[in-house]
């Protein structure tokens, strides 16, 4: 099957992509928690969390490591695996904090 060009453009502005999108269950769940932050009215202090936590990420990936077996009774395992991935890199936070929309540069345009 043929990339398509979103897929495409998703992989050059997007450092910690995988081959694709359509194998990629972390983007669809991030997609669907910024909709709901967003309908919430939590995504400034979802924002200001993240930005606390930052030193913290890597700790934070250990902790779902570890959690998997029991959060993959709530979550798809994927997810837990392929977040703790993302917040084990060192750009991690920000390239989590742009797919949920929440960079200042998103809200701007």
């Amino acid at each position: 099957m043929a990339r398509s060009w979103i897929v495409d453009i998703l992989a050059t502005m997007n450092p910690l992509s995988v081959e694709s999108a359509e194998n990629d269950p972390l983007l669809p769940w991030l997609a669907a928690c910024k909709q709901r932050l967003h309908a919430l009215g939590l995504d400034g202090l979802l924002g200001a969390l993240l930005d606390a936590a930052a030193p913290l990420a890597p700790l934070g990936a250990q902790l779902l490591y570890v959690a998997q077996p029991t959060l993959g009774l709530a979550l798809s395992p994927r997810v837990i695996s392929q977040l703790a991935d993302v917040l084990d890199e060192p750009e991690g936070v920000a390239w989590l904090r742009w797919h949920l929309g929440l960079d200042e540069d998103q809200t701007e345009s």
